[in-house]
C-alpha cells in the first residue's frame, strides 16, 4: 500500500531511527532570497512562506507533493514572518520595514496587502489571537522596538502595547497562552485573559541566545530553542516544574579534536497537530523528531543541503515542510548567490511522529 506523496502506508513503516528524505519533494517556484518563515493555513492545504525578497507567497499543495502559487504580496524591506488567520482567509506577513501588511484572500486578491500594523523598529513576528470575550480575532506583533502590540483590524491603532525587556525575537500562541521571547534570555508568558500585562516572566533555562520558542498543543507550556544546540521543554505553571527539561541536539563531533564538538543553532520547533510530538531544526541541516513525554528521540534526518531556517506540519500531520535557506549564523559574507533557497515537503508516515507506547510500571 502507498500513502503520500506515493510513500510506504503505516502498516509498511520502518522501525529504524533513521529518517528517510529520499522522496520529499521541492516547492515549485521557491523565494529568490533566504527564506524567513513558513506556515500551512489550518483549514486548507496552503502554505504562506516569507522571505528577505521582500515577498510573502502563497502555494496550494496536492496530495502527490505537487505545488502552485496562487498569491504573493510584498513588503518595502525583507520580511522576517508570516502567519494565517484561524480561518484560513488571510496571511499576514511581518516586515523589516516596521509594517504588518496582510491579504484577504475571501476578496479574490492576489497581489497587494494593506497594513495593518506598525512599529518602531522591525517587526519580527506576528500571530492571530482569540482574546476572550473579543468577537473579532486581534493581531499580536511582536518588534524590536521591545514591544508587543495588539491590533483589530477594523482600527489603525493598536488596541493594547506592552514593553519587553529587549527586542523581541520570537513568539507564539496556543489557546490562551503567549509566550514572548526577546534578547539577553527573557521570556514573557502572558494570559489572553488579561492580555495588557506580564502572567509571569522568567529567564530561558538556557545559558545562550534565544531562537525559537513554541506553544505545546495544549497551551501548558512551551519548548525553547537556543544558538547552542540545546532545546528546553518548559511548562507554564509551578505546579508541572517537575516535568521541565532540557537537552542537547544538532550538534556534531569535530574533525580535530577528541573532545571538540561542532554546535549548531536550533532555528525552528513545530509541534504534531495529532500526537503532540515535535520537530527540531537547525544550522546543521538536519531535523528530528521527539516525545517530550518520553524523554526521546523518534527519527533523525540526514543532512539536506543547507541550514534550516523554518518549518510547520500541515494541519493533519501528513507534510512536514522544512525551509532549506542560509540562516546568517556566520555573517553576511557567507551569503553568496549561490546559497540554496528551496522548500521541501517531506510526507510523514507510519511511526515517524507517533509517540512511544506507554509501559506499565511503578507510579
Amino acid at each position: 500500500m502507498s500513502g503520500l506523496f506515493g510513500q510506504p502506508s503505516a502498516a509498511a513503516s520502518s522501525t529504524n531511527t533513521t529518517g528517510d528524505i529520499s522522496k520529499d519533494v521541492a516547492l515549485t517556484a521557491p523565494p529568490e532570497d533566504g527564506i524567513s518563515d513558513l506556515k500551512f493555513s489550518s483549514q486548507s492545504e496552503h502554505l504562506a512562506v516569507s522571505s528577505w525578497d521582500k515577498k510573502v507567497r502563497i502555494y496550494e499543495i496536492n496530495s502527490s507533493g505537487g505545488s502552485e502559487g496562487k498569491a504573493l504580496f510584498e513588503h518595502e524591506q525583507p520580511v522576517l514572518g508570516c502567519c494565517w488567520s484561524k480561518d484560513g482567509t488571510k496571511v499576514v506577513g511581518a516586515g523589516a520595514d516596521k509594517a504588518a501588511r496582510m491579504m484577504d484572500l475571501s476578496s479574490g486578491n492576489t497581489t497587494t496587502a494593506q497594513q495593518v500594523a506598525a512599529h518602531d523598529a522591525p517587526i519580527r513576528c506576528a500571530r492571530f489571537v482569540d482574546i476572550p470575550n473579543q468577537q473579532a480575532q486581534m493581531l499580536v506583533t511582536g518588534s524590536w522596538d521591545k514591544t508587543i502590540k495588539y491590533w483589530d483590524l477594523r482600527q489603525s491603532q493598536p488596541v493594547a502595547s506592552v514593553t519587553c525587556q529587549e527586542r523581541v525575537y520570537s513568539l507564539d500562541v496556543m489557546n490562551t497562552l503567549l509566550v514572548v521571547a526577546t534578547a539577553d534570555r527573557y521570556i514573557d508568558i502572558v494570559n489572553l485573559s488579561d492580555p495588557g500585562k506580564f502572567y509571569k516572566t522568567i529567564q530561558s533555562p538556557l545559558k545562550w541566545q534565544t531562537r525559537v520558542v513554541t506553544c505545546f498543543n495544549d497551551g501548558s507550556g512551551f519548548a525553547v530553542g537556543s544558538v547552542e544546540g540545546r532545546c528546553a521543554i518548559q511548562y507554564v505553571e509551578e505546579k508541572d516544574s517537575s516535568a521541565n527539561f532540557s537537552f542537547k541536539c544538532h550538534r556534531s563531533a569535530a574533525q580535530s579534536g577528541v573532545n571538540n564538538t561542532n554546535v549548531y543553532s536550533v532555528n525552528a520547533i513545530s509541534f504534531h497537530p495529532q500526537h503532540g510530538t515535535f520537530s527540531t531544526a537547525g544550522s546543521d541541516g538536519t531535523f528530528h523528531f521527539w516525545d517530550k513525554d518520553a524523554k526521546h528521540r523518534l527519527k533523525g534526518y540526514p543532512e539536506v543541503g543547507g541550514s534550516i531556517t523554518a518549518t510547520d506540519f500541515n494541519r493533519t500531520g501528513s507534510i512536514f515542510a522544512y525551509s532549506v535557506s542560509y540562516d546568517w549564523s556566520k555573517g553576511y559574507a557567507v551569503n553568496t548567490p549561490q546559497t540554496v533557497n528551496k522548500v521541501m515537503l517531506h510526507a510523514v508516515t507510519g511511526d515517524e511522529c507517533k509517540p512511544r507506547p506507554k509501559t506499565g510500571g511503578r507510579k
